[in-house]
């Protein structure tokens, strides 16, 4: 994240912060046990914020409909359980080719899908989770993560405490302390490590970087469909590719762009060399499977689309909508302003792309 002047929040992250989903939360059936049933609970959920750090506003709402046992808790969408590590809205984004408002989910208090699911025990899994990916998203930055294994209790309490509590100028006091900003202003990023001398970084007293943290979630469409509405639901995990790979830019003298960002991530799309690279990692899904990759176009109705690219596509392909944050953002915008202003606390920037693999 790179923040404006003295560390103060740009508008873009306040209104990031500030973004949330209206949901309408269900028990399901099977664990209803009164008549009538309860009706359902409607909250608002933060999108920078995970799912399971809403049981405790929502439990009080079906508290004297469920079975007795001990509680296993679980959301699902049309069938769905949602992974609950992945900030809620990203999984919107992801799931909702056309936005649903309120968001229409299903909890669970029993029967945990333990073959589908990690565990969850509550609050102190999700803080760990996310500390965990802090740490991942710092060496990615820095190449090591002491900044973050270093922080006091009391810093990290007041960290994740900003994030339950959606407090971002409390989240910036404790983010300015680990030193994770990239080059940049707010227009572009500079990201070439070697113009950076020695002089500059102790000056600072900031380890620049060439490499910005990015989960991007690749949502595969097998049909022929003409419209990202019309795509049909999401019903496995299997369908959503999961690349975790940092993006690092080589060369000197361009302004590096989201498409470029794309190329970078899912060089199998293009046909030309990418003027960008990544880590040397190959990027996999979470079962471990190199994603494929597809043509270009996009259901956008402002900015550049993708089909101004078509002809760097192989065939049998689409690439038919970029998410990131809610937004389905101009493909010549500048990467240091989306790396700026639409990363997530852990400093991971979630981008969402629906892909059509249908053969012509």
């Amino acid at each position: 994240m790179i923040t404006g002047s003295k560390g103060a929040a740009t508008e873009a992250q306040q209104y990031v912060w500030g973004g949330a989903i209206p949901l309408q939360i269900h028990l399901h059936e099977s664990e209803v046990t009164t008549l009538p049933p309860p009706p359902p609970a409607l909250i608002l959920a933060p999108r920078v914020g995970y799912l399971p750090l809403l049981v405790p506003q929502i439990k009080p709402f079906f508290s004297s409909s469920l079975p007795p046992g001990v509680d296993t808790v679980w959301f699902e969408y049309k069938g769905l359980p949602l992974k609950w590590y992945i900030p809620t809205g990203t999984l919107f984004d992801l799931l909702c080719s056309e936005p649903e408002r309120p968001w229409n989910l299903t909890i669970h208090f029993r029967g945990y899908p333990v073959n589908l699911l990690i565990p969850c025990e509550g609050e102190d899994s999700v803080k760990w989770s996310f500390i965990n990916s802090l740490k991942e998203a710092a060496y990615v930055i820095n190449g090591n993560c002491k900044n973050i294994m270093n922080m006091s209790q009391s810093d990290q309490t007041e960290l994740w405490r900003s994030v339950l509590n959606g407090q971002l100028e409390a989240y910036l006091r404790v983010y300015s302390k680990l030193k994770l900003d990239i080059v940049g202003d707010d227009f572009s990023l500079n990201l070439n490590p070697s113009r950076q001398t020695n002089s500059d970084n102790e000056a600072t007293g900031i380890t620049k970087s060439g490499k910005i943290p990015v989960r991007l979630y690749v949502r595969t469409i097998d049909e022929d469909i003409d419209e990202v509405e019309d795509a049909p639901i999401v019903d496995s995990w299997e369908q959503i590719y999961y690349i975790n790979c940092p993006v690092e830019v080589r060369g000197e003298g361009k302004d590096f762009s989201l498409n470029d960002a794309i190329k970078a991530l899912l060089p199998m799309l293009f046909t030309e060399e990418a003027s960008v690279d990544v880590d040397s990692q190959a990027p996999e899904s979470e079962s471990g499977e190199v994603s494929d990759g597809g043509s270009s176009r996009s259901s956008q109705k402002n900015g550049e689309s993708l089909s101004a690219h078509a002809g760097l596509f192989k065939d049998g392909t689409e690439i038919m909508l970029v998410r990131i944050q809610g937004i389905e953002p101009r493909l010549d915008i500048p990467f240091g302003w989306v790396a700026k202003n639409l990363m997530n606390p852990e400093q991971y920037l979630h981008i969402c792309i629906y892909v059509k693999t249908v053969q012509p």
